[in-house]
């Protein structure tokens, strides 16, 4: 493995890990009075203040020309996928939602394989697998759940969303500016969702609630900072050295992260199958890496 590409996987794991810990501030806000899509409309609001502030000043704003991959990273990537996830969360289990979502690494390798027409080693297609068996152990999918369309089909288009995460920024990473994009993409989803969730329709006073975080509004700063700002530029800058298929597999890592979290810090026990669920994700994840890591030739000149 070549330097760039340790740091590339490094970066992907710490952007897991990052997001994986968004769930901790979303729930004390919820649980403060916060409905979902108001922590996301701060949560992006928030995070694209600080894109502006910090990143903007160095890689100016993206060409006019990349607006069009701009506007789709916002929609898809950055506004709905943790939209629809809620939605089907509202309609389903956490646990059964988690892995819907987390069908993104499939998504990726399918238009990977169809659209760009792209040979993948078989064991990358294995390595997936056992990957998302492990996802479906830590989510205890095997509880037994009723069938909800609205809530199913939320959850598959919060997949595709993820799918388009990983595709539209790897596109960036190689052809464009990364950092264009993710900046570009956050203050177009901040007026978006602003037009759906005003801030004047905020629960205000609930920003100085104490929870086992510190106050509201400290969780929703570090939700903004930690979980969204540097997840996604150190999401979106490893793509420059990861393939999106194998990046979107270490993403699989996040909800691995969410669960050790809830277990260390809110006390939610985790069982047998759950911890053998954890290595064999972590197993899964591992034969991506090594599959991706060799040379693989395209069957035509590669698309988006």
């Amino acid at each position: 493995m070549t330097t760039a590409r340790l740091r590339a996987t490094v970066a992907s794991l710490l952007s897991a890990i990052a997001f994986g810990f968004s769930g901790l501030p979303a729930k004390v806000a919820y649980d403060a009075g916060f409905t979902p899509l108001q922590v996301t409309a701060v949560r992006i609001v928030l995070t694209a203040i600080v894109l502006l502030a910090f990143v903007v000043p160095f890689t100016g704003l993206p060409k006019l020309g990349s607006w069009r991959l701009v506007l789709g990273y916002a929609v898809l990537g950055v506004i709905g996928s943790p939209l629809l996830y809620f939605v089907a969360v509202s309609r389903i289990p956490v646990g059964v939602a988690m892995v819907l979502e987390f069908l993104a690494p499939v998504l990726v390798a399918l238009w990977i394989r169809f659209v760009r027409r792209t040979r993948l080693p078989a064991s990358m297609w294995w390595g997936t697998a056992l990957a998302l068996i492990g996802l479906a152990m830590i989510a205890q999918l095997f509880n037994g759940v009723s069938f909800d369309l609205v809530g199913t089909l939320a959850g598959l288009g919060a997949a595709v969303g993820t799918a388009a995460y990983y595709l539209l920024g790897e596109h960036a990473a190689k052809d464009g500016d990364p950092m264009a994009l993710t900046t570009g993409g956050m203050v177009v989803g901040a007026v978006l969702i602003s037009i759906v969730s005003p801030p004047w329709t905020l629960p205000w006073h609930a920003m100085t609630t104490p929870t086992a975080l510190g106050p509201v509004w400290l969780g929703l700063a570090l939700l903004a900072l930690v979980s969204t700002a540097f997840a996604y530029v150190a999401g979106i800058l490893a793509l420059r050295h990861l393939p999106s298929a194998a990046a979107s597999v270490l993403g699989l890592v996040e909800p691995l992260v969410a669960t050790l979290a809830a277990w260390l810090i809110l006390g939610q026990v985790l069982n047998v199958v759950q911890i053998v669920g954890a290595v064999v994700l972590l197993a899964g994840a591992a034969i991506v890496q090594v599959a991706s890591g060799r040379r693989i030739e395209p069957d035509t000149p590669p698309t988006l």
